[in-house]
């Protein structure tokens, strides 16, 4: 943006000063300065051209003197350590439908101004606007609207609350009851407990600002492992800055739990939501972040006990277990069964020896008999009852002589009976079927 040369340029002297090669604005050098009217001249022009606007913010100062033409006030940014002075007329403070006061949030519309003479800026305003509890619970809502849909209450983002934490943060008022509370409830179930206290404002305008402070030197703090948030109970107005953007904004960026333990059970500030756990009250702050070393004693001593029963059982019903193996026939008498396989391997081999005996015996009388037929039917049989073999002899051989052609006169024949052999020789031969001689059997066989 282009600055007008419109301030003045006399030198302190009332000489003029040079312009710059342009033309556009007066030269200004070390040798060439800027007199401090210029420079106020030129910022009241520009403050003059911001024309009047609407602000909102929390009263934080009201000053209006009984006679006075002109009421003061100091109006505050809730989320921020910035304030604006702000002057009006006493009876926009008298006439005001709400009864303002410090702390009261407002919508005020004017228009600054920069007095050269002292070089502050003030906002001269002419209407006055108190925000009722219909408007800011609406806000609320909004922004409640705004950061569900980014997300910021999304249970997967809750973190987990340490079992026992080795330093607890706690941000509250300064000797409040929620800060007693919340001590003396946590020292009563963990006497060993450790706190980091920080005590902020926790209403007006300056709350805000301290408890990000707090939060944030909290959250550096290593051995600060879960950090609460308390605050008793208290109008709309008074949990205004539990609702602030910022500090939602800031308790879901830090990286340590945040407790919410704000008001009684119907408030709902929204940094119940963002925080990763709700307490209704700050005594449940208490009771949810360190655990009760009484109830932790007794119940170690429960599981102790149900442990124990446990292991009984277990040992009881193994006892039982190996009675009813050992009660087992195979178990009591283990050479049981291998004297009862060794009687029936007994019994088999008896069995077996009196079946190879009759076989045996079998065989045998078989083989007598066939031995006595053999012995009706044989040579030897038939010999003895006066049967003889006759054979001839030639050289070495012997051929059983069976018919008189075989042995004709003169023929060397070997007689065997029952009991030997005689030698002998042919004489001559007789047909049973008539007398031949010698000569006309021996035609015959030629």
């Amino acid at each position: 943006m282009t600055e007008r040369s419109d301030a003045p340029t006399d030198t302190p002297g009332g000489s003029a000063r040079s312009a710059d090669p342009a033309g556009n604005r007066p030269a200004n050098s070390a040798e060439q300065p800027w007199p401090v009217r210029s420079i106020a001249v030129k910022v009241a022009q520009w403050i003059e051209r911001l024309g009047s606007v609407w602000v909102e913010g929390q009263i934080t100062q009201i000053s209006l003197r009984p006679g006075a033409r002109t009421a003061f006030l100091v109006l505050r940014d809730p989320a921020a350590d910035m304030s604006l002075t702000v002057t009006c007329a006493p009876e926009l403070l008298r006439n005001s439908p709400v009864p303002l006061q410090e702390g009261s949030r407002v919508v005020v519309y004017g228009k600054l101004s920069y007095f050269t003479g002292r070089g502050t800026i003030s906002l001269r305003v002419t209407e006055i606007r108190p925000v009722g509890i219909g408007e800011l619970l609406a806000r609320i809502e909004r922004l409640k609207a705004l950061l569900a849909a980014e997300g910021l209450f999304d249970p997967r983002l809750k973190r987990p609350i340490p079992f026992l934490p080795k330093a607890v943060g706690l941000i509250t008022g300064r000797a409040s009851a929620a800060e007693h509370d919340v001590l003396t409830v946590a020292r009563e179930r963990w006497p060993a407990v450790r706190f980091e206290v920080r005590n902020t404002a926790v209403q007006g305008p300056t709350a805000v600002p301290q408890i990000l402070d707090a939060l944030a030197e909290l959250d550096r703090n290593p051995d600060v492992e879960v950090i609460v948030l308390a605050r008793g109970g208290g109008s709309v107005e008074d949990l205004l800055p539990f609702s602030d953007e910022t500090l939602c904004r800031a308790i879901v960026a830090a990286t340590t739990p945040i407790v919410s333990a704000i008001g009684h059970e119907p408030d709902n500030p929204i940094a119940d939501h963002v925080a990763d756990l709700r307490a209704a009250t700050p005594t449940d702050a208490a009771k949810r972040v360190v655990p009760d070393a009484a109830a932790e004693l007794a119940l170690v001593h429960e599981l102790r006990e149900r442990s124990a029963a446990a292991l009984r059982g277990w040992v009881q019903r193994e006892s039982r277990a190996l009675e009813q193996l050992r009660s087992r026939p195979v178990l009591a008498d283990p050479l049981r069964l291998l004297e009862q396989r060794h009687e029936e391997v007994e019994r088999l081999r008896a069995a077996t020896h009196r079946a190879v005996d009759h076989l045996l015996t079998a065989e045998s009388t078989t083989t007598r008999h066939l031995r006595d037929k053999l012995t009706a039917v044989g040579p030897a049989a038939t010999m003895a009852r006066g049967y003889a073999v006759v054979q001839r002899v030639t050289g070495r051989e012997r051929h059983v002589i069976r018919a008189v052609a075989d042995a004709p006169p003169g023929t060397q024949l070997r007689i065997r009976v029952a009991d030997g052999a005689i030698s002998a020789a042919t004489l001559g031969s007789q047909n049973l079927g008539g007398t031949r001689n010698t000569k006309e059997a021996n035609d015959d066989r030629q």
